[in-house]
């Protein structure tokens, strides 16, 4: 790599088909990922590697969405500024600095709409239509809905990693709901009572989302 990242390139491939054929055969940490290839697309290509976690790196906002269907730590966006990359770097290292098992981890993959939330020693099930965002308290989580908010001993990243769209990370320190998203004004999200700030680090991955239902 260009920019001092610790990070060793192990090789460059030019379709899916060389990445494939590379991939079978070496084992990789993650994987920057171009959606506009030839022969297989980008997200033809995740859909055959489900246990390889990938950056997206391309100029379509259209697939930002499609591309939490598979284990993306990040979604870049062309021209990808030397600002916006150390933002990326700083997440793909945090992603693999505290990894999480799925026998530590206090949420269970959602079914069926819901998932059961460690609390203490309760589980409690909830509905992910009812919750309105996450907000991260150092060591612990706190889960809110319309009508309550349950403190979790967890971090912020760990929930993350469990969560697919319509969660969407806005900050360091928040999880939203895009479903319960009322509006947003001046780099802030508005749900329910509660105002939330868009950080520059999370804003092109949010955009996408957003640019997603934008008419």
């Amino acid at each position: 790599m260009k920019q001092n990242t610790g990070w060793q390139l192990q090789a460059k491939c030019y379709d899916a088909l060389e990445a494939m054929a590379f991939l079978k055969k070496h084992t990789v940490d993650f994987v920057f990922l171009d959606i506009n290839m030839p022969r297989l697309s980008g997200m033809e290509l995740a859909t055959l590697l489900p246990d390889t976690r990938i950056v997206f790196t391309t100029a379509y906002t259209e697939y930002a969405a499609d591309s939490y269907n598979f284990k993306t730590i990040d979604y870049l966006l062309k021209p990808i500024t030397l600002k916006r990359f150390l933002a990326a770097q700083q997440k793909i290292e945090a992603y693999f600095s505290a990894p999480v098992t799925s026998a530590e981890a206090g949420i269970t993959a959602a079914q069926d709409g819901y998932f059961f939330v460690k609390s203490g020693k309760v589980l409690r099930r909830m509905l992910l239509d009812d919750i309105l965002y996450f907000e991260g308290e150092k060591e612990y989580v706190r889960l809110v809905t319309a009508g309550e908010q349950i403190l979790m001993n967890r971090r912020l990243k760990e929930v993350e990693e469990q969560l697919a769209i319509p969660f969407v990370r806005v900050h360091n320190s928040y999880i939203v709901n895009i479903k319960q998203l009322n509006r947003i004004q001046d780099n802030h999200i508005f749900i329910g009572s509660k105002q939330i700030p868009i950080s520059e680090k999370y804003r092109d991955q949010f955009m996408a989302v957003i640019q997603e239902k934008l008419f």
